[in-house]
């Protein structure tokens, strides 16, 4: 299974950024969808989960407010909208495929991963 993540790239602080992620339907319709990031020397961290249909989100502290998943099912695809971006947002994004329909941020639930787009915010 292929997740494909694009739309990474250099923005300043304060500018935005949309992230998209392609998933095969089979995978990815019926489970939810993630995404993560991980920084230079850190662990990989939660950023936001959608349930299956769209209807439920879920955000980590760190986003809340700034950032927006969203997922279009009859395009196989899922998003992130990153607005008032930070030097400390600056990470390779990785999406997620879901084990269920429900929204999570544990990654232990996620058992398709997407090869990453890196994001660099400078201040």
């Amino acid at each position: 299974v292929q997740l494909q993540a694009s739309g990474g790239g250099w923005v300043q602080a304060g500018g935005s950024l949309r992230l998209s992620c392609t998933c095969p339907r089979r995978t990815c319709s019926n489970n939810s969808m993630g995404w993560f990031r991980q920084a230079p020397g850190k662990e990989r961290e939660f950023v936001a989960a959608v349930s299956w249909n769209g209807g439920s989100t879920l955000y980590s502290d760190s986003v809340k407010g700034r950032f927006a998943i969203s997922r279009d099912n009859a395009k196989n695809t899922l998003s992130l909208q990153m607005e008032t971006l930070k030097p400390e947002d600056t990470a390779v994004y990785y999406c997620a495929a879901g084990r269920w329909p429900r929204e999570t941020g544990d990654p232990s639930q996620y058992n398709y991963w997407g090869q990453g787009t890196q994001v660099t915010v400078s201040s």
